[in-house]
C-alpha cells in the first residue's frame, strides 16, 4: 500500500484557524491520528488503475499548447519563416498548420463559433489578434488590440496606440463591428465576467464620471462621478460579484473600500480595514485579501465583518458552503477547506498546487511532486474529505481543459491525454 501525505482533518479548528504551519500529525491526539489514518487508507485506494499512454506532441523550445474542447493547438517556431506556426491537434493528430503573422509570443488562444482566436505580439511589439478557419487554419483576418470571448461574439479593446481608441462589439465569423464605445485618454478600461465572458465594461476615469456599459448590446446601464468634490487618494478599482468596488488608501496601513452596485453605480456601503490586496468573490461573501496576510470576509450586502482568517492569502474555489483557500497566492502551496459561513479550519490538506486551467469548467486540480519528475494529480473534496486521486503526470507546467490535460516534457515536446 502506498501512503501518501494529505496533511491533517481537524473539525474543531478556531475560525481564524493557525498562525503558522501546522506540526505534523505525530503529537496530535489520538482521534485525530485516527481519521489521518482513515484518510491515508481511503486515498491508497483510490489510486487509479492503470490509463492509456498520453499521445506525444511535437513542441520545441519556446513552444506554448493551449487547449479548447477536444483540440489541443501548439505555438512554435516556424521552420519555414521568421515567427511562429499554429499547429491544430485532434485525438494526437495533426490536423492543419498555419502561419502566425507577427514575429512575437502567442500568449492566448482558443475556439469560438467557427474560429480559432490567437493573441500574440505583432510588429513593433502591439497587441493583435489573429483569426483562423478552425476546420482548415486558413488564415481570416488579424487586428489591432486584445480580443475577449463575450457570449457570442468578441470584445477588442484597444491597448497603446496614439489618441482615443473605443471598444469594439465584433462578430467572431468575419470581424465586422457591431458596435463601438469611446474610451476617451486617460479611462482606465475593465472588463466584469461572467460564464459567457465578458458581460460588463467599466470606463473608469481619474476623475469625472465613471461608466458602466452593456457588453452585448453596448448600452449605457450607469453614468456617475463618484468623486464629484474632490478626487480620492491612491486607489484600485475591481468589478465581482455584482459590485464595483473602489479601495481607496487613506494611510499607510489603511484603506476604505466603497462597494457600488455595478449596473447603477450606486454606494451600497463603505467599510474602513487594512491595507487590501485584493477583493473577490468567495462563495456568497465577499474575501478581501490584505496586503500583509490573511483574508477578511464581508456580507456583500452591508459590508458587515462576518469572520477572519489570518494564515490564509487566496480562495481558490466555493462550493457546498466550503472554502478552498491557499497561503501562497492563486495557485497556492499549502491549501486548507474552510467553513464559508465562520471561516472554521475544516480540512488542512498540505502542500499542493493548483493546476492551472485554460479553460474555465466546474472542476478543479490539484497536483504535488512525487519525486523522479512524477505530479500526483487530484481532486478536492470540498463537502469535507481528502482529495482524490485521479491520475500520477509526467513533465511540467500541466494545464487542463475540460477534457483533455497537457504537461511538457524535458525534450520541450507535449505529453497529451485525457481528463480522468
Amino acid at each position: 500500500m502506498t501512503v501518501i501525505d494529505l496533511g491533517e482533518l481537524r473539525d474543531d479548528a478556531p475560525a481564524s484557524g493557525a498562525p503558522g504551519r501546522p506540526p505534523r500529525a505525530a503529537g496530535r491526539p489520538f482521534r485525530c491520528a485516527v481519521v489521518l489514518s482513515v484518510a491515508l487508507v481511503t486515498l491508497a485506494a483510490a489510486v487509479p488503475p492503470a490509463r492509456p499512454a498520453p499521445r506525444r506532441i511535437p513542441g520545441g523550445t519556446g513552444a506554448a499548447a493551449f487547449l479548447s474542447g477536444d483540440r489541443v493547438y501548439v505555438a512554435l517556431r516556424s521552420t519555414q519563416r521568421p515567427g511562429r506556426d499554429v499547429v491544430a491537434y485532434h485525438e494526437g493528430r495533426e490536423r492543419w498548420r498555419a502561419g502566425m503573422p507577427g514575429t512575437g509570443d502567442v500568449v492566448g488562444l482558443w475556439q469560438q463559433g467557427g474560429r480559432v482566436l490567437a493573441v500574440g505580439t505583432g510588429e513593433g511589439e502591439g497587441w493583435e489578434t489573429v483569426a483562423f478557419d478552425a476546420g482548415t487554419g486558413a488564415l481570416r483576418r488579424r487586428q489591432s488590440g486584445l480580443a475577449f470571448p463575450a457570449g457570442d461574439a468578441l470584445l477588442l479593446r484597444p491597448v497603446g496606440g496614439p489618441g482615443s481608441q473605443p471598444v469594439r462589439r465584433l462578430a467572431v465569423a468575419d470581424g465586422r463591428t457591431l458596435w463601438t464605445a469611446p474610451a476617451p485618454d486617460g479611462q482606465d478600461v475593465q472588463f466584469s465576467y461572467g460564464s459567457s465572458g465578458v458581460e460588463r465594461i467599466l470606463l473608469v476615469p481619474n476623475a469625472g464620471r465613471t461608466v458602466v456599459l452593456d457588453a452585448v448590446t453596448g448600452a449605457r446601464l450607469a453614468v456617475r462621478n463618484l468623486h464629484p468634490e474632490e478626487l480620492p487618494g491612491p486607489r484600485t478599482t475591481q468589478a465581482t460579484g455584482g459590485l464595483f468596488l473602489e479601495t481607496v488608501q487613506t494611510s499607510d496601513a489603511g484603506a476604505t473600500v466603497n462597494a457600488y452596485e455595478l449596473d447603477t453605480l450606486r454606494l451600497r456601503w463603505t467599510v474602513e480595514m487594512p491595507l487590501v490586496d485584493h477583493l473577490e468573490q468567495c462563495g456568497g461573501l465577499l474575501c478581501a485579501a490584505r496586503q500583509d496576510g490573511g483574508i477578511r470576509a464581508l456580507d456583500p450586502g452591508a459590508g458587515a465583518l462576518r469572520w477572519t482568517a489570518e494564515r490564509w492569502q487566496s480562495v481558490l474555489r466555493a462550493d457546498a458552503g466550503r472554502l478552498l483557500v491557499g497561503a501562497g497566492g492563486t495557485t497556492g502551496d499549502h491549501l486548507a477547506v474552510l467553513e464559508e459561513a465562520d471561516g472554521r479550519l475544516v480540512a488542512d490538506l498540505g502542500d499542493w498546487a493548483v493546476l492551472p486551467q485554460s479553460e474555465m469548467t466546474g472542476r478543479i486540480f490539484l497536483t504535488r511532486p512525487l519525486g523522479g519528475g512524477r505530479l500526483l494529480l487530484a481532486e478536492p473534496d470540498l463537502p469535507g474529505g481528502p482529495p482524490v486521486v485521479r491520475d500520477v503526470l509526467t513533465g511540467t507546467d500541466c494545464t487542463a481543459g475540460t477534457t483533455l490535460l497537457v504537461c511538457r516534457a524535458r525534450s520541450g515536446d507535449f505529453t497529451l491525454r485525457r481528463l480522468p
